[in-house]
């Protein structure tokens, strides 16, 4: 990767790394959570901005940077949710996710489901790559999948369709209403990023629970909330609008950045 510059040099150099305030979770920072909050409306610009900047800076198929296998020290910590308890999740837990489906809906041509067995047969990625946290951790870790991009033009991407919803077993959160699963999304950029992986396996290894199984999604050039565990369903759609707060995914609808690249 150039000395020059690098995704996250630009942001830490940058004026709009101020957007960054939102990810660190602390409770000074709930007011810009708020939708009418002028601060909130201030970092909603930043966030667009960074968004447009990179994608003019970064090219579509640059790569994240991949590290060597010596550089694996540890083992990928588990973060977020680690052990879904929606009953739909318990059972394909239970029977070996032999009934699992992973499906391809929304604005495509030819809807598509493959199993667990048909996913691991297709044709697989390996990568090393650094997962970043909010938190501020980062951990390297290996991970091995099929390629999103392929799967998409199996299914026939419609020319409307402008985002990818990322549809999740994760119980994130549980109220008296019941529970509230996780989901993300991206744009199609990003989908179709030759990175961008339906992973299942780990440092050579299936997969496990507490690392999202049977399916995670890797989006190596974005931070770690938008590397959805437990996935089933990727949803073409040309607006986020009808999806939680229509800010594009669990976290998101609190406040943190759609975009979130590194």
């Amino acid at each position: 990767m150039s000395g020059l510059i690098t995704r996250r040099n630009f942001l830490r150099s940058s004026g709009l790394a101020g957007s960054g305030l939102l990810l660190a979770g602390c409770d000074q920072f709930n007011f810009l959570a708020s939708q009418s909050h002028p601060a909130r409306q201030v970092m909603d610009s930043a966030n667009v901005l960074t968004y447009q900047v990179q994608r003019a800076l970064i090219g579509d198929q640059t790569l994240a940077r991949e590290y060597s296998a010596s550089e694996i020290r540890q083992g990928q910590r588990p973060n977020g949710s680690t052990d879904p308890t929606t009953p739909q999740y318990v059972a394909l837990r239970q029977g070996n996710f032999a009934d699992y489906r992973f499906r391809v809906t929304g604005l495509v041509d030819r809807p598509q489901e493959f199993t667990l067995d048909q996913l691991r047969n297709m044709p697989a990625r390996s990568q090393i790559t650094r997962h970043d946290c909010v938190e501020g951790w980062s951990c390297i870790a290996k991970w091995t999948g099929t390629p999103l991009g392929p799967i998409l033009d199996m299914a026939g991407v419609r020319p409307n369709a402008r985002f990818a919803v990322y549809h999740c077993f994760d119980n994130i959160q549980r109220t008296l209403s019941g529970d509230i699963l996780y989901y993300t999304s991206s744009d199609l950029v990003d989908a179709y990023h030759p990175q961008s992986i339906l992973s299942y396996g780990l440092n050579d290894q299936v997969l496990p629970v507490s690392n999202g199984a049977p399916i995670r999604l890797r989006i190596e050039r974005a931070l770690g909330y938008k590397q959805p565990k437990y996935l089933h369903t990727v949803e073409l759609v040309d607006s986020l609008e009808g999806f939680g707060k229509g800010r594009g995914g669990y976290w998101e609808d609190t406040g943190y950045d759609w975009f979130a690249g590194i």
